[in-house]
């Protein structure tokens, strides 16, 4: 099929697009469900007042949380993915608005869900299992709702608390709405004079460009526009530190750094031991850095020199049918029953593949309780062979946990979430490298791959430690400014990429670029999931089936335990830094292969 042009969704052969009708045959039929949703919070309302009398009362009341659960998930699959069809088709926007203003007024009429359990003692709740058996299906979902209780407030603090909402997100959405509707950046040269739009979409291309001076002109074009803004840009992260700040102290927590991490049961200590396990590492990345100036060879290695491919005039054109048998053969180490899931996706149109006309960007994974929906926008590439390996990872894991976890305990946490998908990028990235004999192929396999670690592994880490020291330098009275923050990442990024490379001035302005930091610690999970994942297909390779299944069990676990202990019965202890040295051992391994290449 031509992928390069962008064709209407009616051109687009029905094979090649997901299939909704398996959620709901029509709109009409989302239309009754959706009638049933606004009888909730009436039927919800009934039991205000009444979950603390009997473990009958408290049991019927989570059936009921588990049907809206179900509910909800089948109406804002269909009209999301709708949606995301074709986003120039109103009636489904409207759709996805009118369901979003029914969860509004169910959480508003279940808002006395927590405080009630909360308020239960805990030898009466032991009674409520011994009189009630069944709600022991729900021992699991209570205890995440009660082990929050050291962290709730009184009920008019609660309502203070709740009318500062608006106020505390005002960080990130004053910074979205500066960097991604008010900022401008110039257009810049190529080494041939011509032009080129630079905006936040077109960056990464530029500076992926052979054209040195290309990448040049887009790398000071960007931070250039940002350093005239730089004062702002400090103020708006200085607010959203304080913000962090404030309701980590409201609602007791040691820092803000155990208040993000605890809403996933994650101790502090795997954040620290991150960044730690890193700078014991940082010696590849030197040593990535060295080979990189090597094999671009110019006389200095600089900031912009970074994502340009070492392997430049190499390209592989991977159809989308040859993508699905390569990803199948690769992933076959998995065994029958896993296999026979990805058959099941790629044959029953869980996947709509081809861009068209209005269809949302990107690729996502959707976890619909009747089966996954995923969504690509495939080209011929090797970058969208790999998204299809890690987007159905991300569908077999939905898939599992959905089948083999009541409702409540289905949702698997952020935390473990990019560990599947990960998981299979790597055998399917180990396959090609054994399957290879083309000498230029291997070493762009291996560029791709040593890439992943340097942007997922070492990047994000450093981002994290960012994240941690601006918020330790607010907490010890330190003003977080733009000579500051600029000082602070001008030091880190002397640390995680030594002294092969200039460190540009430009890039001591990148913290003011990164949306993540307005996500409340949550980049550290990029680099630990990349660390579990790679450690877990290591596993797979060398042990075999009892591999298998013991990964196969972590899939089916949901949130059934905390994701420590569901990533431990896999055999991976992300408590300890073994992982993610053994990611960085493989990390050098990769970069001693490419050196033997050359």
């Amino acid at each position: 099929m031509d992928t390069e042009k962008i064709l209407t969704r009616d051109e687009i052969d029905d094979k090649y697009k997901w299939n909704l009708a398996d959620i709901y045959p029509t709109d009409d039929d989302w239309e009754s469900d959706f009638d049933k949703l606004m009888t909730i919070p009436e039927r919800m309302q009934s039991y205000k007042g009444r979950l603390s009398q009997s473990g009958e009362a408290l049991l019927e009341f989570l059936k009921l949380v588990d049907e809206v659960s179900v509910l909800c998930s089948d109406l804002a699959n269909y009209a999301q993915r709708k949606s995301d069809e074709d986003t120039t088709k109103s009636k489904y926007q409207a759709m996805v608005s009118r369901l979003m203003n029914a969860y509004v007024a169910i959480n508003s009429a279940s808002s006395f869900e927590t405080p009630e359990i909360i308020s239960i003692e805990d030898e009466k709740l032991e009674g409520f299992y011994k009189a009630c058996p069944e709600l022991e299906a729900y021992r699991r979902t209570l205890y995440m709702i009660r082990r929050e209780k050291a962290h709730v407030l009184s009920e008019a603090e609660e309502q203070l608390l709740a009318l500062t909402g608006d106020m505390g997100a005002s960080p990130e959405n004053i910074y979205s709405m500066f960097s991604d509707a008010d900022l401008r950046f110039p257009k810049v040269a190529d080494s041939e004079g011509n032009m080129h739009e630079l905006t936040h979409g077109s960056y990464i291309p530029l500076v992926q460009s052979s054209d040195r001076a290309l990448r040049r002109n887009a790398f000071e074009g960007l931070y250039h526009t940002y350093d005239k803004f730089k004062n702002t840009c400090a103020a708006i992260l200085s607010a959203q530190v304080k913000s962090l700040s404030f309701y980590a102290k409201a609602r007791r927590y040691a820092s803000p750094l155990e208040s993000a991490l605890d809403t996933n049961e994650i101790p502090t200590e795997v954040y620290t031991n991150l960044i730690d396990a890193v700078h014991e590492n940082m010696h590849y990345m030197y040593d990535y850095v060295d080979l990189r100036h090597e094999l671009m060879g110019v006389d200095e290695l600089h900031m912009y020199d970074l994502y340009t491919p070492i392997v430049s005039d190499f390209d592989m054109k991977i159809s989308f049918e040859e993508a699905k048998e390569t990803v199948y053969k690769a992933l076959s180490v998995m065994g029958d029953e896993y296999l026979s899931i990805l058959k099941e996706g790629f044959d029953n149109r869980w996947i709509d593949v081809y861009e068209n006309e209005g269809k949302t960007s990107g690729a996502y994974s959707a976890g619909a309780r009747v089966h996954p929906y995923v969504l690509l926008n495939h080209k011929d590439t090797l970058n969208c062979m790999f998204t299809i390996a890690h987007e159905m990872g991300h569908a077999i894991h939905s898939y599992y946990s959905n089948k083999f976890q009541s409702v409540s305990c289905s949702n698997y946490t952020i935390f473990v979430a990019e560990v599947a998908s990960t998981c299979n990028e790597s055998l399917l990235m180990q396959y090609l490298l054994k399957n290879t004999t083309d000498k230029k192929e291997k070493a762009y396999l291996i560029n791709y791959f040593l890439e992943q670690f340097r942007t997922t592994l070492y990047r994000q880490t450093m981002f994290a430690e960012f994240e941690l020291k601006i918020g330790e330098m607010y907490e010890n009275g330190e003003a977080l400014t733009a000579e500051s923050l600029n000082a602070l990442y001008h030091s880190l990024n002397e640390l995680y990429f030594g002294k092969g490379i200039v460190i540009d001035s430009e890039i001591d302005l990148e913290w003011a670029r990164i949306p993540h930091f307005y996500y409340d610690y949550y980049v550290y999970q990029y680099a630990t999931g990349f660390s579990a994942a790679i450690a877990l297909s290591q596993r797979i390779l060398k042990e075999g089936k009892p591999a298998v299944d013991d990964y196969i069990g972590f899939l089916k676990g949901g949130c059934s335990k905390d994701p420590i202990s569901l990533l431990k019965g896999a055999g991976v202890d992300m408590s300890t830094a073994q992982p993610i040295n053994d990611a960085l051992k493989m990390f050098g391994e990769l970069i001693e292969q490419m050196k033997g290449l050359f």
